[in-house]
């Protein structure tokens, strides 16, 4: 286990929280280490398709640090004037409730208001009025120490023209660890979490709610067939929300649709591999791309899979040079897909500084620049020009962040000149 890194970023890891839970219980040691380069061959094994080997164009250049403290596990929002809202997510002590706007054209930071509360695993969704929705997440940082997390069912909004947060409606169930998804009624569809600590997989949620912007209320719609916390949700061009994988005592390979018509879930094909905290990305083809995450044995994976609505089923397609979770994924203006930073394979746990790029068309993944900063936990928003922005994270022994890179693509890079 990484009991070196886990005095500094104690709260934030959850393979070592739900590692401590099962351990605890006499259940299973959980970490099965495994080297790189084992796991890599594994990968390898199991595709016909081959993994990227050699770089190709793309760099990374800094860009303004984050303001104040650092942070990790926060959220990032693209707003309709082209700023960047950062809120919430943990640092060094604690989480934080502060929030700070990152603007493209001289790429700097400004102070704004903070939120009511504090927050870290929250969600942050784009309201079709131009506010912003912060739901859930946890006050605490500290697994062990005087505040243990515990989840907040508390909502607000961010007014882009006044800069103010206002409480709105909260949870009928408290939660973090959630996912949050604009749907296209202008409804929020809020499912899944944990409903209280992660060292207790028992309590991830089947309940999902929906936020009502006209009444400023919640109120609860139909539950998924299974709970899923870690997971992933992504709006399809049907309307229909795909919910895939997470954690709920094991790895999930269900995954399920929720139509907003009917407010019901149906179970659609199973995931090839269970994982959770891996991310998953809306191609230009209507198919949804998911990569990394925590596999069976807690360790982070590379393999990738697709999943086809036309079809329900789940496919493999090229698996990636590392190992990641708790990574970021963009889609590109050119339909490709940019997976940067995350968590490697135990032991020690490396935080890669590393890109990669994958094409659907070939179904094969493309190493490019690396960033100067290895990180997980953080977040990558497409700007307006077509670069990307990470921004905060964390790695050992650096701790939280508070630097911030630019990804500029080599097609990118040749419009500009």
């Amino acid at each position: 286990m990484k009991t070196e890194c886990t005095s500094r970023l104690r709260f934030l890891n959850p393979r070592v929280l739900i590692g401590f839970a099962l351990y605890a219980a006499g259940l299973v040691l959980a970490f099965a280490p495994m080297s790189s380069a084992a796991a890599g061959d594994a990968a390898a094994a199991e595709l016909s398709t081959s993994v990227p080997a050699q770089a190709t164009g793309g760099t990374w250049t800094a860009t303004g640090d984050l303001h104040s403290a650092p942070r990790a596990d926060h959220t990032a929002t693209l707003l309709p004037d082209g700023k960047v809202l950062v809120a919430g997510g943990g640092n060094d002590d604690t989480n934080t409730a502060s929030a700070q706007l990152y603007h493209p054209e001289i790429g700097r930071w400004q102070r704004i208001g903070n939120m009511n509360h504090q927050r870290r695993r929250h969600t942050a969704t784009l309201l079709p009025n131009g506010q912003v929705l912060v739901t859930g997440g946890t006050p605490c940082g500290d697994v062990i120490g005087d505040c243990p997390p515990s989840p907040r069912g508390s909502a607000e909004l961010y007014d882009p023209i006044t800069g103010t947060w206002t409480e709105t409606g909260s949870f009928d169930i408290a939660r973090w660890y959630h996912t949050a998804t604009l749907l296209p009624n202008g409804q929020v569809l809020v499912a899944g979490g944990i409903a209280g600590n992660p060292q207790d997989p028992g309590e991830s949620l089947t309940s999902a709610e929906l936020y009502d912007l006209a009444t400023g209320t919640w109120r609860p719609t139909g539950s998924m067939s299974i709970a899923h916390s870690h997971h992933t949700a992504t709006l399809l061009p049907s309307g229909q929300v795909l919910v895939a994988g997470g954690y709920s005592g094991s790895n999930a390979l269900s995954a399920e649709l929720y139509d907003p018509a009917t407010g019901v879930w149906t179970p659609t094909g199973s995931l090839s591999v269970g994982r959770w905290d891996h991310t998953a990305t809306l191609l230009p083809d209507g198919q949804v791309l998911v990569a990394g995450g925590i596999g069976n044995d807690f360790n982070s994976m590379a393999s990738a899979e697709l999943y086809d609505p036309a079809t329900g089923n789940w496919r493999k397609t090229g698996s990636m040079a590392h190992e990641r979770s708790s990574h970021a994924a963009t889609l590109l203006p050119n339909g490709q897909v940019l997976v940067a930073g995350g968590e490697g394979v135990c032991c020690p746990f490396p935080f890669w500084t590393s890109a990669e790029l994958y094409n659907p068309a070939t179904g094969t993944w493309v190493e490019t620049g690396s960033m100067a900063t290895g990180r997980y936990l953080h977040t990558a928003t497409l700007l307006p020009n077509g670069q990307v922005l990470v921004a905060g994270g964390a790695n050992f022994p650096g701790g939280i962040l508070r630097s911030a890179e630019l990804y500029t693509s080599a097609l990118h890079a040749l419009d500009a000149e």
